[in-house]
């Protein structure tokens, strides 16, 4: 199997120029790591350490299907039959093998399951994109209130970052929907959030502008029109007052509503390695997720270098297809 040395250069290149802005060392193994390390997983093969994540071989090649929750499990027998095996007694597996990888990762979606087929995002976007909305302002990182709207692993790295640079960082959750991180490893969710605030409160339209408010800097992971029903807009809140950074987290853009997941996310930017017969295997733990945190941390240290009043988008798939993308330029040629 391969390992993740051989693809780590621009992402150790983006932890580099995080550490020139801010003065802060980027500690890539424990950012890359520490998780499963902690957790005790196993190296992955064609399901991913956490166990959730399979890659699965098709009628002409092969695709990655995350049932990550249990409504996506509960899903299965939905997909089952939109593949056109309602009644297959191999389940999934021999189902998905009836039909393309498209069509697998298309039925996937439409009931809301992240899938996705090697290397679909390799090629295409750039990992982080910025808009310019408002004035800039130029500003230290210590003391900037970065309020954390993120879940799980890529975000809160973005946070963590920016907290060990100076930044005040409030993590947010909602009453009802607290982050799904809180039921993985404790001392890893620690380690994520060590020395953040933490606000929950009820995610109703109009409750969280007063925690927005004060904010120089939100870091979300949300579909634009979901925050906005909350009342937040990315556009209004960099008007409102110069200076200030919105960082957008997404799986593909967010223009698009498509979810994702570490695991699926780095398959779809080309981030695997491959067994002895040449198949896919799942690299690291979510790699997607640490490397797109990094990715994160940096364009926020950036913007705010510059001045800010930047919305930044950070795609976890095109972040993964950097990295995948380079290792395909470093390969001689055969």
């Amino acid at each position: 199997m391969d390992s993740v040395e051989p693809i780590l250069a621009p992402l150790v290149d983006t932890a580099d120029s995080f550490t020139n802005l801010t003065g802060v060392p980027v500690d890539l193994p424990t950012a890359l790591f520490l998780r499963a390390q902690l957790a005790g997983l196993e190296r992955p093969s064609r399901t991913s350490a956490n166990g959730s994540c399979h890659l699965l071989r098709t009628a002409d090649g092969w695709v990655a299907v995350n049932l990550a929750r249990p409504d996506d499990l509960a899903a299965v027998p939905a997909l089952l039959a939109l593949l056109g095996s309602p009644d297959e007694p191999g389940g999934l597996h021999a189902a998905v093998r009836r039909n393309t990888a498209a069509e697998v990762a298309g039925a996937a979606r439409l009931l809301g399951i992240a899938a996705a087929v090697p290397g679909s995002a390799q090629g295409g976007r750039a990992p982080t994109t910025a808009e310019r909305w408002g004035e800039r302002r130029s500003r230290a990182m210590a003391g900037v209130r970065v309020v954390d709207f993120s879940a799980l692993w890529a975000g809160p790295l973005c946070a963590r970052l920016l907290g060990l640079a100076g930044a005040r960082v409030v993590k947010v959750e909602s009453a009802t929907r607290p982050d799904g991180a809180r039921y993985g490893t404790p001392a890893f969710y620690r380690w994520l959030h060590d020395g953040h605030d933490s606000v929950v409160v009820d995610f109703a339209p109009g409750a969280l502008e007063a925690i927005v408010a004060e904010a120089d800097v939100v870091i979300e992971a949300s579909r634009p029109r979901a925050l906005r029903r909350l009342g937040l807009r990315a556009e209004e809140f960099l008007v409102a007052r110069p200076g200030r950074v919105w960082v957008g987290i997404t799986g593909y853009g967010r223009e698009n509503d498509r979810i994702a997941f570490g695991d699926d996310a780095a398959v779809a930017g080309g981030l695997t390695g491959h067994d002895p017969d040449g198949g896919p295997v799942f690299l690291g733990d979510a790699l997607a997720d640490p490397v797109t945190g990094v990715f994160a941390a940096q364009a926020v240290a950036r913007s705010l270098t510059e001045g800010g009043g930047e919305l930044l988008c950070v795609s976890m798939a095109a972040c993964a297809a950097t990295l995948a993308d380079a290792r395909t330029r470093a390969q001689p040629p055969c």
